[in-house]
């Protein structure tokens, strides 16, 4: 008996470590493949600079804010025209940074405006092995076969005013491709079928509610995770004005959250039996004054404003950066640079540091240490835990709005000019 217990012991070990190795491999969706900012790798980069560490480094075409996904020899992209009237995926060589295959897959003769600060390919992609899944909101979304580089098909019907261009990433789920075009009017949320693009389920807003609304505040550019509470599979989707948990399955509401207004863009968290949203802008007096972070518990139905949320914070939230959880403490930081570290289940503040810049990408934790790049490609280390503890700083020189991605003891990083390979 004792010896059979040894054998499933070491097995499920054996098991468990070979689910890591693997999860450490890849890297599928915006924020990695568990979409929860953590990277599964024993060591990553500490030094680096545009020239020091640098494995490979090969241009990219065009414009996009889009972040990298994973999957065996390959590294996807995608990017656009500055003018929005042509949309492109790029697949490199993991080992040698070479660009295997380069393709327009979206046109467009009228494109809608977007934000300075945007850009026309923004989503990251996703991937799941011989497909990857690209969608460039309202101008198109489109499944392509990683062996043959073929397009599997295109949806061009799935339209969005988005006002500020496209945003929100897409994420796979089962035999789904989720998708949120929430744009100005009419926002919805609809899944495909990640096979034949066709829809499974689409959920629009409830009118009785977003009509009233002016249109700018219904847009919202945040991208979703898909959680299981008491034995059901929610999708957490932090749209503009309020929170909706969907069934992952059939696209109905099963309970929502009310909080303000405009333009969520930070990915909703779960941890330790708790969602975490971030609301967008709260408007006073019309002007934009800040953002809130929301922890709320997912097993309630209905309107669980009153009953299911279990703290709320409001002091220098981000509205763009999606804070990450470590050892039950977040770390988030601002648009602006002050990074706050909260406890997780209380929603109390631990400690405050501020560093130097703007920030758009997410905080990524890999092999003990939280990396923090901001707009102009410097980058502060921290190690988690309850005082700032600064590890390393390093600079790139150039613009970066995309997450860094830690493979394989990598890291691979976007920036406005160059995809890098960054090695120890």
């Amino acid at each position: 008996m004792i010896s059979r217990l040894l054998v499933s012991i070491v097995s499920l070990l054996f098991l468990s470590a070979c689910n890591t190795s693997e999860s450490g491999k890849n890297w599928t969706h915006f924020r990695g493949s568990e979409m929860n900012g953590h990277a599964n790798v024993e060591t990553a980069p500490l030094n680096w600079s545009d020239s020091a560490n640098i494995v490979w480094k090969v241009p990219v075409e065009e414009k996009g804010w889009s972040s990298p996904v994973v999957f065996g020899d390959q590294i996807w992209l995608t990017s656009a025209s500055d003018d929005g009237t042509e949309f492109y995926t790029l697949c490199f060589d993991f080992e040698s940074g070479e660009l295997l295959n380069k393709q327009t897959v979206f046109t467009c003769d009228d494109p809608q405006r977007i934000h300075s600060t945007n850009s026309y390919a923004t989503p990251t992609p996703c991937i799941d092995g011989n497909f990857v899944y690209v969608h460039y909101g309202t101008f198109g979304t489109a499944c392509i076969n990683t062996d043959n580089f073929e397009v599997e098909w295109k949806r061009e019907d799935l339209k969005a005013e988005h006002m500020q261009g496209p945003a929100s990433s897409p994420i796979l789920h089962e035999n789904m491709l989720i998708l949120h075009l929430e744009g100005t009017e009419n926002p919805y949320v609809v899944a495909l079928d990640k096979k034949t693009g066709e829809t499974i389920w689409k959920s629009v807003r409830p009118a009785d509610i977003y009509d009233p609304l002016e249109p700018v505040y219904r847009k919202s550019y945040q991208t979703p995770i898909v959680i299981e509470a008491d034995g059901r599979e929610l999708l957490i989707s932090n749209a503009a004005f309020m929170c909706f948990a969907h069934d992952v399955n059939t696209g109905e509401v099963v309970w929502t959250i009310e909080y303000g207004y405009d333009s969520t863009v930070s990915q909703p968290l779960y941890w330790n039996g708790l969602v975490f949203v971030n609301s967008g802008w709260i408007f006073l007096d019309n002007v934009p004054y800040f953002t809130r972070q929301f922890a709320i518990d997912p097993t309630g139905e209905g309107d669980v404003t009153e009953t299911h949320v279990k703290w709320m914070y409001e002091d220098e939230v981000p509205q763009i950066p999606t804070p990450v959880i470590v050892d039950g403490n977040m770390y988030m930081v601002h648009d602006r640079g002050m990074v706050t570290c909260l406890d997780a289940m209380t929603g109390e503040p631990i400690w405050k540091e501020k560093l130097r810049g703007n920030f758009n990408a997410s905080p990524i934790y890999a092999a003990g240490n939280i990396y923090f790049f901001n707009v102009k490609g410097d980058c502060t280390i921290i190690k988690p835990g309850e005082s700032f503890q600064k590890v390393a700083e390093n600079s790139i020189g150039e613009t970066v709005k995309a997450v860094p991605v830690f493979v394989r003891d990598r890291m691979i990083l976007r920036t406005d000019k160059n995809l890098y390979m960054i090695g120890n």
